[in-house]
């Protein structure tokens, strides 16, 4: 094995400790956002992986680009699927575009009906004004 091998492998296995280390200490709440910003670091990863497939030389090198490339590019699409999915979170589901007729009760259109008809508002505001008519 060659000096040069030998460095590249170690900076590889150090990088990848590091990177176990570092995603070990993110709570589980925040991976989702972590990943949705850092997809421009995982394509400069990509961009990494490629100049080294460039630059290696033998059968190492090439399985270690290999794998690098698979890695980065994994993280690449699954950083774009999770941004849709939470943009998608925020978008406004109108009933015309079900198919469905909207309802008669304006309070009771939305993902909680029996929040949206407490005095009209949802929320803890009108769960708040729910309880206080119910006397609960």
């Amino acid at each position: 094995m060659s000096t040069a091998l030998l460095t590249d492998l170690t900076i590889f296995i150090l990088a990848l400790l590091v990177g176990i280390e570092v995603i070990g200490k993110v709570p589980a709440t925040l991976h989702t956002p972590l990943m949705s910003a850092t997809n421009a670091i995982h394509g400069i990863v990509l961009v990494g992986a490629v100049l080294i497939g460039v630059t290696a030389h033998n059968a190492v090198g090439y399985v270690i680009a290999f794998i690098a490339s698979f890695f980065a590019g994994a993280n690449v699409v699954g950083g774009y699927v999770v941004t849709g999915r939470m943009l998608k979170m925020f978008r406004r589901k109108s009933p015309q575009a079900q198919g469905q007729v909207p309802e008669q009760v304006p309070e009771q259109v939305g993902a909680q009906p029996e929040l949206a008809a407490a005095n009209g508002h949802k929320g803890l505001k009108g769960l708040v004004s729910r309880m206080n008519r119910t006397g609960s």
